[in-house]
Parts: structure tokens; C-alpha cells; sequence
């Protein structure tokens, strides 16, 4: 297959002019002092639908034909890719349809239909959803609108890449949210004709991470189960054409764990008060996860920002976990009049903050005149952690620490 040249990418950025926005470049001074060189954030999450896909959307649908677009396109996404061809198609004047699972969030639901798509929800599962729109092209004659494999979308997507060039000229590796591998495949396009010498680095959820399978393969491998709270990257199997930039053109493929990506998430709405989703922030993670190992400059793209509310405060919730900002424990204490009160009381003196007691005289390891108190609090960090169970211990409590969730 012919890799996307760069001389197309320059002209999908011609198109879209006054269509997408220039992105603002972040500087990241936390992480820098972790990694030892500049870091910059590329802030897609803050693209027009919260998302880079707008950019290969509008690509691939304008150079569709006049009696294609009289058609017009049908599109299955669980949010990103769906608001991108929803707003492309209402900008281009074509008729659009698309195909959401049922459990879509709500306000990604709104959102696409808010664009002007056609929508119908169906399938639990993806695949089922994307089988029914599939078949929709079918029998309709409306235009399927692939989400990553096809060269206008690559195009698109790789306008990203000439924008970060621009905005860091010396950028040593750029670190990319990889899913079917659209962006990483667009952007490395861009890159490696203008900065051969720059590294791209696609960055996978654990859990969900097809590329590393397929390049050990040598051609697109499908994922047995994948699960993840990174959806828009959660795709089972890399494109032929997306498979075809990947192998030939970015540098490696790295993996990020869950806890990594709830604690990038944490720290893009903590520290550089940016709303990011799971798969936007897969970048950042790759920078907690691996410090000191890349080149730098870097740049890490944040891909989107359209994270359900429901889901970001659980997410919030695992992110102060996993950055050892929740403690759980369990005192065993006399059981008199005023005991818990002095307990509570040495805690807040401590600076933690109770979020909840449980109180319970009933269990077989308790002595005669013993009761156990469960709290769970919150702290500033681990080393608070730390230091609030020592005092307590020096207070001459009996605790013992639990694994917080």
C-alpha cells in the first residue's frame, strides 16, 4: 500500500482552513521536571467536538463526489468520530446517519445529534453496531465514513503533526493516543517527511492494546478481549492502512496501564486544568508510566476531551487512589464514652479528611471491652498517608491498612 505523502497532508490542511482550529501547545513544567527536558501538551481536547477527528471527517467527506454526497454518509462511533462526521456533513450541506451503541452516554448522544446527525442506537457491543451500519450503507447507498482507515482521514489527521512542527520546531518524540491508529499514523506521516529524526511513539491502553500483537505478526492481529476505560482507543484490530504507517513509519508502540491513565487524567484537570477523557490523556500516562525514557522536546497529544461526567468522577475517584490520596483503615480502640471522638479528633489535627466510619463491636477477633472503627480518609499524598498512620500508632492504636478502591 502507498503510505499518505506529505504533500497531501499540506493539502488537507489547506482545506481546512477556518474549518478546525490551530490547537494551543501547553507547557507542561511538572512533567518536564520529571523527564529532565521540555514537555508539551498539543491540546486536541479542546478541537471543535472536543476531538481531533473533526479534521479527518471534513477531509474525507468534502472530496466525496457530487452524486456520493447526494447520498449521503453513514458513520457507528461511541462519540468522537461520530461528532466529527455529524458537524463535517452539516458544514458540507450532506444528509448523515449514524449508529451508536445503546449505552452511549448521554451527552455524546446530544452532541451528535446536536450536530445535525441522523441517529439510531443499537448493539450493546461495538461490532454489532458497527455490522448495522455497515448494512445501512448497504441497502441505502449512503457512504460509510471509516474512522480511521482510509487515506482522506490519515490526511486529516495528520494536519496535527505539521501544526506540533510548527509549534515546537525542535520536538525530539511525540507521544500519540493509538487506537486504530488513524492519529499516530498522520501524524508520523507529517512528522517523519519534515523531521525524520524526531521519534513518534503510539501510546495503548493494557488492556486494550492491538498494535504490539500485530507488529510482532507483521500484519493486523485481532485483539481476543479487550477492556479498558479508554473507549476511544479500544479498538480490536489496527486497519490494513493505518497497520501499513504504524510498521513503516513509528518509532514504537507503548503500553499504559489503568492506573496510569486515571492519575493522567487526574493530573490534566488538577495541574493544567484541562478536561481530558481516558484515550486523550493515554500521552500523559505514557510520561507517568515511563519517566526519563524519551527524547526530548517532547509533545504529547491529547486527543480528546469528551468524557462522560459519570465516568470522570469515578475516574477522578481511581486517579486519588492511585496517587495514594485515599487511606483505608481498620483501629481497634477500648470501647468507652469519648474514644472514637479523640480518634476523629488526632485525625483532623493530622490534616486528613473523613469520608466515612463504620463503628462495630461484632467480630471474633476482638478482645472483651474492644471495638473496631473502619475509616476511610482522604490525604494529601503518600507520604501523608504515612505519616498519619505513624502517629496514630504512636498514639498506641492497634490499625490495620486496607487496599483502597
Amino acid at each position: 500500500m502507498r503510505l499518505v505523502p506529505v504533500d497531501r497532508i499540506e493539502e488537507a490542511r489547506r482545506l481546512l482552513e477556518g474549518v478546525v482550529r490551530m490547537t494551543p501547545m501547553e507547557h507542561a513544567r511538572d512533567l518536564e521536571t520529571v523527564h529532565g527536558t521540555p514537555v508539551h501538551l498539543k491540546c486536541e481536547n479542546l478541537q471543535r467536538t472536543g476531538s481531533f477527528k473533526i479534521r479527518g471527517a471534513y477531509t474525507r467527506i468534502s472530496g466525496l463526489t457530487a452524486e456520493e454526497r447526494g447520498r449521503g454518509v453513514v458513520a457507528a462511533s461511541a462519540g468522537n468520530h461520530a461528532q466529527g462526521v455529524a458537524l463535517a456533513a452539516s458544514l458540507l450541506g450532506i444528509k448523515s446517519t449514524v449508529f451508536m451503541p445503546t449505552r452511549v452516554p448521554l451527552p455524546k448522544l446530544a452532541a451528535t445529534r446536536g450536530y445535525g446527525a441522523d441517529v439510531h442506537l443499537h448493539g450493546d457491543l461495538f461490532d454489532e453496531t458497527l455490522a448495522e451500519a455497515i448494512a445501512f450503507a448497504q441497502h441505502s447507498g449512503a457512504v460509510f465514513i471509516h474512522p480511521f482507515d482510509h487515506e482522506d482521514v490519515i490526511a486529516g489527521q495528520g494536519t496535527v503533526g505539521l501544526e506540533v512542527l510548527e509549534q515546537v520546531p525542535d520536538v525530539g518524540t511525540v507521544l500519540v493516543p493509538a487506537g486504530g491508529g488513524g492519529l499516530v499514523a498522520g501524524i508520523a506521516a507529517a512528522v517523519k517527511a519534515r523531521r525524520p529524526d524526531t521519534r513518534v511513539v503510539g501510546v495503548q491502553a493494557e488492556g486494550a492494546a492491538a498494535y504490539p500483537g500485530s507488529l510482532l505478526a507483521g500484519k493486523p492481529v485481532r485483539l481476543a478481549e479487550s477492556s479498558t476505560m479508554a473507549d476511544g482507543i479500544a479498538v480490536g484490530e489496527p486497519g490494513a492502512l493505518t497497520f501499513e504507517h504504524v510498521q513503516a513509519l513509528v518509532d514504537d508502540v507503548v503500553t499504559v496501564t489503568e492506573e496510569s491513565l486515571s492519575r493522567a487524567l487526574l493530573l490534566c484537570l488538577e495541574r493544567r486544568k484541562l478536561v481530558v477523557e481516558p484515550a486523550g490523556a493515554a500521552a500523559v500516562a505514557a510520561l507517568l508510566q515511563y519517566p526519563g525514557e524519551f527524547t526530548g522536546p517532547i509533545v504529547g497529544v491529547l486527543s480528546g476531551g469528551n468524557v462522560d461526567p459519570l465516568l470522570l468522577l469515578q475516574i477522578i475517584q481511581h486517579g486519588m487512589t492511585a496517587g495514594g490520596r485515599y487511606l483505608a483503615l481498620r483501629l481497634r480502640v477500648p470501647d468507652r464514652p469519648g474514644v472514637l471522638a479523640s480518634v476523629l479528633s488526632r485525625i483532623s489535627e493530622l490534616g486528613a479528611n473523613v469520608l466515612d466510619v463504620e463503628h462495630s463491636r461484632i467480630s471474633g477477633a476482638l478482645a472483651l471491652g474492644e471495638v473496631e472503627v473502619a475509616l476511610k480518609l482522604e490525604t494529601r499524598g503518600p507520604e501523608h498517608c504515612a505519616e498519619v498512620t505513624a502517629q496514630l500508632e504512636r498514639a498506641g492504636y492497634t490499625l490495620a491498612l486496607e487496599q483502597t478502591s
